[in-house]
């Protein structure tokens, strides 16, 4: 089985990755990022490096720091914590980071990647919808065009992590399919309740006093 899943913090990912070691069957872990591909350039160059945030249709990817990656990290370097800790100090000065030979190595055994464009995405939502009647939002869309692209086996199952309802991105849904997707059944009256809000000064105290008086 292969398992691809949209992500830019790895949190996901990272759970295929434990579930897999826990003896979960499956066959190739596939990265599946947008044009914010800091985890398919350091699986390709064993670098990790930052470049500037480019806005996309799946925004929940648009990262430059995968906020779990460093998880992985730990247990590519044999769960060394302090050599970790001066790593990710080392990034964090430097904007990159160069992975080990063997730490390289590692991660390519474990995982492939592949970085899908706007366009890409939108394709794969409109030929999605044409051929099977199902609508994906741009994050799910990222997931399987990568998973279709990138799987080595395409006799075994192909897994393709959903993410998000399609109807929180109208807008690039509509504009793949000509269709306007629905919100779902429990939320169809969203727009019609009353909106409720407090404004609250800038001030840390207000905020915990106002937590405190609603809990």
């Amino acid at each position: 089985m292969s398992f691809s899943v949209p992500t830019g913090n790895f949190g996901d990912i990272y759970a295929g990755y434990i579930a897999k070691k826990m003896g979960l069957p499956i066959d190739q872990l596939i990265i599946a990022t947008n044009r914010n591909d800091i985890l398919t350039r350091c699986l390709a160059t064993g670098v990790y490096g930052m470049e500037t945030v480019v806005p996309t249709l799946s925004p929940s990817m648009d990262i430059q720091i995968s906020s779990n990656f460093e998880r992985l990290l730990f247990d590519l370097h044999d769960r060394d914590g302090k050599m970790i800790s001066e790593m990710m100090a080392r990034f964090r000065s430097e904007k990159k980071l160069a992975l080990s030979p063997l730490a390289w190595n590692r991660l390519k055994a474990e995982f492939s990647a592949c970085a899908i464009s706007d366009e890409d995405t939108k394709k794969t939502i409109a030929e999605t919808y044409k051929t099977t009647g199902e609508l994906l939002d741009p994050h799910s869309a990222v997931g399987l065009a990568a998973g279709q692209r990138c799987r080595k086996d395409t006799a075994a199952p192909l897994v393709a992590l959903a993410t998000a309802h399609p109807a929180k991105f109208e807008g690039a849904v509509k504009d793949a399919t000509g269709m306007h997707p629905s919100l779902p059944e429990h939320l169809k009256d969203l727009f019609e309740k009353k909106e409720r809000f407090e404004v609250l000064g800038n001030d840390v105290n207000v905020v915990k006093d106002f937590i405190e008086k609603k809990t």
